[in-house]
């Protein structure tokens, strides 16, 4: 008697005569084939070998990943001296651990960087959360989602990301990062220490090159970069430097086919024109969102929201109000923007959106 679970499989016809002859019935069982093993889709996967992404006791060498080989895996770095390391695609979490005079450059990542122990080093990171601990004069051009954190660290200055090659935008939606989101100036210090100050800004005129030069091995020269602010995939922001004017103005675009291009767009005609781009956010909004923001023109907006994110962007200098309304008159006269009314008016249109989308995003 079989096991009730069993699969029993059906003889051909021939094997049914051989079993019908007598003599035959144990050879016909003994000689019945197998079933191959059931084939799951895990099983089918490509096995991820971990020294295909890890960089890990390396001196005086340029090493790197092109576009597509990392495709969304970890990566570890480690013990490595005097090297220039370029990761050219997006990851899910990147260590770094005890790196010395080290140039480094890491495009999107999903989740976190962490430098561990780390000096000397000089980088150019993209990440939804940034984070050292025990390190030492490091010099950061950053894009971060969240609020950057130090913790022990000493002699640390940051920059705006500033990068471009033809795959970095994808990969920025690879990894989940929106290029408006960038925080790279806010940074929390977990173990401040009274009358001294562990991190700083570079300067303003800071040339990417000199920090994080261009590859030099063959393999990683075919990556086409350029670190043209202009071409940069992350605009350029201030953050948290101090403004030339006291006029900003708050403009913001509406979820539709062509927001990013139209924000881009102006972005392009306002820093063209001597303005300064403060600081840029992308984020989801409700109703009672656009009643704190938009106050008196909320019900012209709220229509909008249920079609996705609004990006803002702050601009600043003298007249930037009036420049500003004047460049969306003239260049997207069909799109519907929110835009600062007055100079009195603007300065409350900053602080209610940035205020909101603070809390919205848990900074």
């Amino acid at each position: 008697m079989g096991c009730l679970f069993s699969r029993r499989r059906k003889p051909a016809q021939g094997v049914q005569q051989q079993q019908a002859a007598p003599g035959n019935g144990q050879e016909a069982a003994g000689g019945e084939e197998k079933a191959p093993p059931p084939q799951y889709s895990w099983d089918q996967r490509a096995k991820v070998d971990p020294k295909d992404y890890t960089f890990s006791g390396l001196k005086d060498e340029t090493v790197g990943r092109l576009p597509g080989k990392v495709a969304g895996q970890q990566f570890i770095i480690q013990d490595c001296e005097n090297c220039s390391i370029y990761i050219f695609d997006h990851s899910a979490t990147i260590t770094i651990d005890d790196c010395v005079n080290c140039q480094i450059f890491l495009g999107p990542i999903k989740g976190s960087v962490f430098f561990r122990d780390c000096k000397d080093c000089k980088c150019i990171v993209a990440c939804q959360q940034f984070r050292t601990r025990d390190c030492k004069k490091l010099e950061v051009f950053l894009c971060c989602a969240t609020q950057p954190i130090i913790e022990s660290s000493t002699g640390m200055k940051f920059g705006c990301f500033q990068y471009y090659y033809p795959e970095l935008a994808l990969q920025f939606k690879d990894a989940g990062l929106s290029i408006f989101n960038n925080t790279w100036s806010n940074i929390h210090d977990f173990t401040p220490v009274s009358g001294e100050n562990n991190w700083g800004l570079l300067p303003e005129d800071a040339v990417v090159q000199d920090y994080v030069p261009l590859p030099s091995s063959e393999e990683l020269k075919a990556v086409r970069i350029s670190t043209d602010a202009t071409r940069s995939i992350i605009p350029i922001t201030r953050g948290r430097r101090q403004k030339s004017s006291d006029e900003s103005c708050l403009a913001v675009f509406f979820a539709g086919d062509y927001t990013t291009a139209n924000a881009r767009k102006l972005i392009d005609e306002m820093t063209g024109k001597g303005f300064q781009l403060v600081q840029t956010k992308e984020v989801s909004m409700k109703a009672e969102d656009a009643h704190r923001v938009f106050q008196q023109r909320a019900s012209e907006f709220i229509p909008l929201l249920e079609k996705g994110p609004v990006v803002a962007l702050e601009f600043n200098g003298d007249g930037a109000v009036e420049a500003c309304r004047s460049t969306i008159n003239d260049v997207f006269s069909g799109t519907k923007v929110f835009v600062s009314e007055s100079k009195a008016s603007a300065s409350q249109d900053v602080d209610n959106f940035y205020n909101f989308a603070d809390m919205q995003m848990g900074m």
